[in-house]
């Protein structure tokens, strides 16, 4: 079974950078998308961005031009730089594996997601 794990959240403040890392273990070939949703508190958790094994990326336009999403295979570890970052960015910070299939259309929809991390918080002032 795939288990993920996120680290490096913490406080910035606003136009500020930070990093976050998800180790993953029980890789498997069938893992084949991997993704970083975020949740504030009272709010839907949120798709914002996506990366499947090629290295193809996509991006919700909140975070589009400011955040990158990268992965690397071999080490099974899965990264969130961001940057010119704003107080509408603090949340829960969560990495998300999918087995192949579906519709890139849906890709950020966390309905879509086998795995998660427990989070990590990014509080932004």
């Amino acid at each position: 079974d795939v288990q993920l794990v996120e680290s490096g959240g913490g406080s910035v403040q606003a136009g500020g950078s930070l990093s976050l890392s998800c180790a993953v273990s029980g890789y498997t070939q069938s893992t084949y998308v991997m993704a970083w949703f975020r949740q504030a508190p009272g709010r839907e958790r949120e798709g914002i961005a996506y990366i499947e094994f090629d290295g193809s990326t996509s991006y919700a336009d909140t975070v589009k031009g400011r955040f990158t999403i990268s992965r690397d295979n071999a080490k099974n570890t899965l990264d969130l730089q961001m940057s010119s970052l704003k107080p509408e960015d603090t949340a829960m910070y969560y990495c998300a594996a999918k087995t192949f299939g579906g519709s890139r259309s849906r890709y950020l929809q966390a309905d879509e997601y086998n795995y998660w991390g427990q989070g990590t918080q990014v509080t932004v002032s």
